[in-house]
């Protein structure tokens, strides 16, 4: 028998009254909505929930520069004379406190105190403290806020990068990206509302991995999570172009084919991972010309590629990610996500930081400007930092000149931001004489979480969403906007 007339066969009265009753009474709201101009496509992830923005935003995108692994927050950003004075001393017992090591120093016999491997110098008018290892972030100091009293409780990398993203150490919440999709929807139909790129150290000498629920949409809709782009070979979005023999009109009869089953599949079980299927095959067919569009960099102007510096052309590198994400930015596209690991020196601090900085550096300060070049640096909120910092103590022997390294530290760290609402030429909070613990105006995860989505315009206790017995929010049940850096 056909599969559809056995279901018939099966459907027990109540299921065709639930099912006729649905059908009817979405097919009645859904004209009375198109009629008065309320209407959204169902299987669009572009309209925004009812009643956000709460208030209006000071920004409308996220750019997020993710230094994976952890830059040494002494080494980039930190002027301390006591740790230069104490060099090879033992770190205090009494800045140390018995707090939680990693095992990988927990044990060791010394923890010997080690200043920065460059200088650290002051920049612009703002006087911020920034290495000479990062000349071009340097030079644009003045346009940005750091805050240098980030803390966080996880010390191991995946469960503190989980937490910096989905507000819990624990795999399984929404992303950061999911949530603002989900929220705010997007501002171009023909592209994903999240998108999410990565890229390694040229040495290659520690990658992170990245997981997949670092841009996943947990327990919401899967139409929410991030899309990633390849960084080489092929298309840069699975299945982007035609195998051989298809044209655009025979694609487009087949989805419409497909569309119509899952339609009915739709109706018949209510399964709401249907509707994102319909909507994400949609999406797939729009980004067949739009997405082409977006990586051709040939309509770049030569000085713009310079910008970027000479790795710009090279796929998969952070610089030809930086500018694709202010092509999506310029597209409208909501949270751009990208990642560049190595960040993790515990035992090639002296020679792997700079390739990292080297790797970063010109293309974190180009984005900034060309975004500010183009008018869309007010509107758009770049975030720049790692999962947590760097101890100040020595991992290893801090008398091998080339062999030495720094541990996890998840007690204080650094990062800036520009653009989007944001206090320009500022530096908050401060960390002890030894960059070891908070001193003044700390700042958690769960504040700069609820910090960017008050950007957006949303108040971070009141996007929830319900799963098993509880609203769930991005901030959990702590988190406070950071006020003072805010224009």
């Amino acid at each position: 028998m056909h599969p559809f007339l056995a279901m018939q066969r099966e459907m027990t009265r109540r299921h065709l009254l639930q099912h006729s009753a649905a059908g009817i009474g979405m097919a009645a709201v859904g004209s009375l909505l198109a009629r008065d101009g309320y209407a959204a496509n169902s299987n669009s992830s572009s309209a925004a929930l009812p009643g956000l923005p709460h208030f209006a935003p000071k920004a409308k995108r996220v750019i997020y520069l993710l230094m994976s692994g952890a830059p040494s927050q002494l080494d980039l950003f930190e002027n301390k004379p006591m740790v230069h004075k104490m060099r090879g001393n033992e770190l205090p017992s009494s800045v140390q406190m018995g707090q939680r090591l990693t095992t990988m120093t927990a044990s060791q016999a010394q923890k010997r105190l080690l200043p920065p491997i460059a200088p650290v110098r002051q920049r612009g008018q703002s006087g911020a403290w920034v290495t000479d290892m990062l000349p071009h972030v340097a030079s644009i100091a003045d346009e940005l806020c750091f805050i240098k009293s980030m803390h966080t409780e996880a010390i191991n990398h995946a469960p503190a990068m989980t937490m910096l993203l989905t507000g819990a150490e624990q795999p399984g919440r929404p992303s950061t990206g999911a949530w603002l999709s989900y929220g705010l929807g997007s501002e171009n139909d023909d592209l994903p509302t999240f998108c999410v790129m990565t890229s390694r150290d040229r040495e290659g000498s520690c990658g992170q991995l990245f997981f997949d629920y670092y841009w996943g949409s947990g327990f919401l809709p899967t139409k929410y999570q991030g899309v990633k782009f390849r960084s080489e070979g092929g298309d840069p979005v699975l299945y982007l172009t035609n195998p051989p023999g298809i044209d655009g009109s025979l694609r487009r009869e087949l989805l419409d084919d497909l569309n119509r089953l899952n339609q009915i599949k739709l109706e018949a079980t209510g399964d709401p991972e249907i509707s994102t299927r319909i909507s994400q095959y949609e999406m797939a067919y729009r980004m067949q010309t739009s997405v082409p569009d977006l990586v051709d960099l040939s309509t770049e102007p030569q000085h713009v590629l310079d910008l970027y510096g000479k790795d710009v052309t090279r796929p998969g590198s952070f610089a030809r990610n930086c500018l694709l994400a202010r092509r999506l930015a310029e597209r409208g596209v909501r949270f751009i996500q990208l990642l560049h690991s190595g960040w993790d020196q515990h035992q090639n601090l002296p020679t792997q930081l700079k390739e990292q900085c080297f790797d970063t550096d010109q293309p974190s300060a180009a984005l900034v400007q060309d975004l500010r070049q183009r008018g869309l640096l007010d509107e758009t909120l770049v975030v720049w930092g790692g999962e947590f910092g760097r101890t100040v103590f020595c991992q290893g022997d801090i008398d091998n000149k080339t062999r030495h390294g720094r541990d996890h530290h998840p007690r204080c760290f650094t990062i800036w931001m520009a653009g989007g609402g944001i206090k320009p030429g500022m530096t908050y909070g401060e960390t002890d004489d030894f960059s070891y613990n908070v001193a003044r105006d700390p700042v958690h995860i769960h504040d700069l979480q609820a910090t960017v989505l008050h950007l957006l315009g949303i108040n971070h206790e009141e996007l929830t969403y319900r799963y098993q017995g509880r609203r769930f929010r991005l901030t959990d049940i702590a988190g406070k906007v950071v006020s003072p850096i805010l224009v």
